[in-house]
């Protein structure tokens, strides 16, 4: 993970920082549906966002939260997801101060702001968030470390898949790095002139990119039927 560096200089044998991170941004991970969730904060006002959050992990993560002192202003959810429910409305309980624009703290004059670009075609409302200030996108399921999501349900189409990756995540600068909502293979990032360069899915024409996509044969998603209704209500099943 690409952290925020500190600087240091020294005097004698005392090493003392020049600047402290303006941000900090932790990648988390839930083992049983293979998500990463990340915590994204301004560390001058305290003031965090979390992408994706888990139901099976929220004591993880407040413990987390509190234990850095953050004060947690957003939950947003990169799509609805099929293989776990959302830990957004459990998160809400515990943190009810949230907000409702993307915009946290203000570090001199450069406040942590997220673009939010639609990425359909895994389902046909996917988001991508673009964190310009630290060279990140969170890409949800669209685009995954030398893969993508599947097209094959909730309203999915490859062809608005290729061009969602091709037009909104592909035209970000090289160096941005790729944080996806998932991974299998234990990689925790990528970057848009790695997926460029070595997606085998992305480095095909649009038909062969439709094709391959078709000729997958994915069993359907063991959760799917808890987790799609519950997550159309933030995972707050019992409340409603």
């Amino acid at each position: 993970i690409k952290m925020c560096s500190i600087f240091c200089s020294r005097k004698g044998d005392v090493i003392e920082p020049k600047s402290l991170p303006k941000y900090l941004l932790r990648q988390l991970f839930e083992h049983q549906s293979s998500t990463y969730t990340y915590l994204l904060a301004d560390l001058v006002t305290k003031e965090a966002l979390i992408i994706d959050p888990v139901v099976d992990t929220v004591e993880r993560d407040t413990k987390l939260i509190e234990q850095l002192g953050l004060n947690l202003r957003y939950a947003v959810n990169t799509h609805v997801h099929a293989d776990h429910i959302t830990g957004s409305g459990e998160l809400k309980k515990k943190f009810p101060n949230y907000g409702e624009l993307i915009k946290i703290g203000e570090s001199g004059t450069t406040p942590l702001i997220l673009e939010c670009r639609a990425t359909p075609g895994h389902t046909n409302s996917c988001m991508s968030f673009v964190w310009h200030n630290y060279a990140a996108v969170f890409t949800g399921d669209a685009l995954l470390i030398r893969g993508c999501g599947r097209t094959d349900f909730q309203q999915g189409s490859s062809d608005k898949l290729y061009t969602s990756i091709k037009t909104k995540i592909f035209t970000l600068p090289n160096h941005y790095k790729v944080y996806p909502a998932h991974d299998y293979t234990g990689q925790l990032c990528s970057s848009i002139l790695e997926e460029k360069t070595h997606n085998p899915r992305l480095t095909k024409s649009r038909d062969e990119f439709i094709q391959i996509m078709a000729d997958l044969k994915l069993s359907y998603p063991k959760q799917i039927d808890k987790a799609l209704p519950a997550n159309l209500i933030c995972g707050l099943q019992g409340d409603v």
